[in-house]
């Protein structure tokens, strides 16, 4: 085929979606980054409509954002990408895929479904069984069903007492009706983020937490750093994002006592990471890679 045209799904202005943007650009000419909230989908004609450019005439497209935040209207975001995708475009990672992970407990149920390790978790909508959980780990996270770099999420501890949790809890339930608990482990100030492209592994870099932060995440003041994880937590992570059939997947994991942990498995993880603290163009291998599926 002559130059393909791929667009990039993403926020515009973002370094993730504008470096993959000028790769795409630098290797066939075209340019194009969607932003999937100014879109509109006309099913009287079949057009996917950005600005002036029908989706669905072209070649490929990469996803590499839906939205500044993760919520439910992502979901639709990506029902409408599923027109395109019926009309031939090539989508790396389909919607159908994407949908699965954007939730965290559909990402979770898969993930236990296919006997992936995981810090032990509950989900409720029960405040008295969720308190009776806290008690009996000592230390919960209570994490919302979408979101991203922790925002959201509240460390509840069994210390604090009944009343104070209760309270907590019902409080927490009036904007978060189901009640998703993890225990919480000890990271030991570190997890590792593990990359892949066609399941293929990519390297891996660690987030180390601020002194003050529980969590790792460069919203809370972590920093990227490099890191070699041993071959039994690259092939957890490589079954962990297998289970969702990704072009690109990042694999958030810890390690415990008794080995590694996966948080979550993303497909929409930016390259700041692997860049920053690997030094790996995540951007040009997944160019190169989108270009070598579409000619085939």
């Amino acid at each position: 085929m002559s130059k393909p045209r791929i667009a990039v799904i993403g926020n515009p202005g973002k370094w993730s979606t504008e470096v993959l943007a000028t790769a795409l650009q630098q290797r066939t000419g075209f340019r194009l980054i969607a932003d999937l909230s100014q879109t509109a989908l006309d099913l009287t004609s079949g057009r996917l409509l950005f600005e002036q450019h029908n989706l669905c005439d072209l070649d490929g497209i990469i996803i590499r954002k839906v939205g500044t935040d993760y919520s439910p209207v992502c979901i639709e975001r990506l029902e409408m990408l599923r027109v395109a995708e019926h009309a031939g475009v090539r989508i790396f990672s389909s919607a159908h895929s994407l949908i699965r992970l954007l939730d965290r407990l559909a990402c979770t149920v898969t993930l236990h479904n296919h006997q992936i390790p995981m810090p032990p978790t509950l989900v409720t909508e029960s405040v008295e069984t969720a308190l009776q959980q806290i008690e009996s780990w000592g230390r919960a996270i209570l994490k919302p069903l979408f979101s991203t770099k922790a925002r959201g999420m509240q460390v509840l501890n069994a210390d604090q007492g009944r009343k104070v949790l209760e309270s907590e809890l019902i409080r927490y339930k009036t904007r978060h009706p189901v009640l998703y608990l993890q225990q919480q482990i000890d990271l030991q100030g570190e997890d590792m983020g593990l990359v892949f492209i066609n399941g293929e592994y990519q390297g891996a870099y660690a987030r180390i937490a601020d002194k003050k932060a529980w969590n790792t995440t460069i919203h809370s003041g972590g920093r990227y750093a490099p890191c070699q994880p041993d071959p039994d937590t690259i092939e957890v992570a490589r079954r962990a994002q297998a289970a969702f059939d990704l072009d690109y997947a990042t694999v958030d994991v810890a390690m415990c006592q008794d080995g590694p942990v996966v948080f979550e498995v993303s497909a929409l993880g930016g390259f700041k990471g692997s860049h920053t603290g690997s030094n790996i163009d995540l951007a040009a291998r997944l160019a190169d890679y989108t270009l070598t599926q579409l000619r085939g």
